[in-house]
């Protein structure tokens, strides 16, 4: 058994190169092989979300404050809020974050494949957000 004290992992910034505007990362936890499974709590300022982005092994959304959007590839914007899960499928092409004017907060949790947990594309467009 392993206990992980809250603050014993700093926060730290989204990188610029996967999300637009501001965007704290707080790692929660990444599982020793053989187990591949990783989360962390995101939280994006009104505005703020992913790039483009799909996971080998799909990924789970468990919203917990605020107000975000996420939208599959085709598809439109959808609205999530608190106590919302969503489920995104393996290699789905997508993104999350916080809507215009609300700041959001979700768990991420996804899996690994051969180590990799994302493929992060493009950036998404001011146009493409708004839509």
């Amino acid at each position: 058994m392993k206990i992980t004290r809250v603050g014993s992992q700093p926060s730290g910034p989204g990188p610029a190169d996967y999300f637009t505007g501001a965007v704290r990362i707080d790692p929660l936890f990444q599982a020793s092989e053989p187990a591949r499974v990783g989360g962390a709590s995101v939280t994006f300022e009104p505005g703020a979300r992913t790039a483009w982005h799909t996971h080998p092994l799909g990924q789970t959304l468990i919203v917990t404050a605020g107000l975000g959007w996420v939208q599959r590839e085709g598809a439109p914007v959808e609205e999530i809020r608190p106590g919302d899960v969503v489920w995104i499928l393996p290699g789905v092409k997508h993104w999350h974050g916080a809507s215009a004017t609300t700041a959001m907060t979700h768990l991420a949790i996804q899996e690994s494949l051969d180590g990799k947990p994302v493929e992060w594309l493009e950036k998404v467009s001011d146009e493409q957000y708004r839509s």
